[in-house]
């Protein structure tokens, strides 16, 4: 079962459950898929589960982005509406590395390569998310890349 015909289960299943929250999310995910699959002009009806993974991380990404934009605004009943939807959100995505298992990739990659200056750290990350692709968050290889320069 693709990652696209699971959300599909997953929307009938949480619509006889009466799980609203859930059922609006997941509508939300296959009208970004069909969106995506339009915009490409192919033939598909099925998107691919890289495809999938892509739209979920976007949407993802959003939903934390309004979470702190929310809890700046001093809005914490719609952050912990999105807090909620993210959790549905992110089900559906790979597990990704934690910090200690990007820091031994880094650490690996700085012993091959030799420790970059603070001017090429950017080329270093983009090397290192490159290698680390789908893997792990961008925000935990920034930062701890930025750790491990700055020692």
């Amino acid at each position: 079962m693709t990652l696209h015909q699971k959300i599909k289960a997953d929307i009938k299943e949480s619509m006889f459950a009466k799980d609203e929250a859930r059922t609006l999310v997941l509508r939300g995910v296959v009208a970004e898929i069909q969106k995506e699959l339009l915009a490409k002009k192919t033939p598909a009806t099925e998107a691919t589960d890289e495809e999938v993974v892509a739209i979920v991380k976007r949407l993802s990404k959003q939903r934390k982005d309004s979470i702190e934009q929310f809890t700046k605004g001093n809005r914490p009943d719609l952050a912990k509406n999105e807090a909620r939807e993210l959790v549905f959100l992110e089900s559906y995505l790979p597990k990704t590395m934690s910090r200690d298992e990007i820091k031994k990739v880094a650490e690996a990659k700085i012993k091959k390569d030799g420790a970059p200056d603070k001017a090429k750290m950017g080329q270093f990350m983009g090397a290192l998310m490159k290698d680390l692709k789908g893997k792990a968050d961008g925000g935990d290889v920034k930062a701890v890349v930025e750790e491990l320069l700055t020692k």
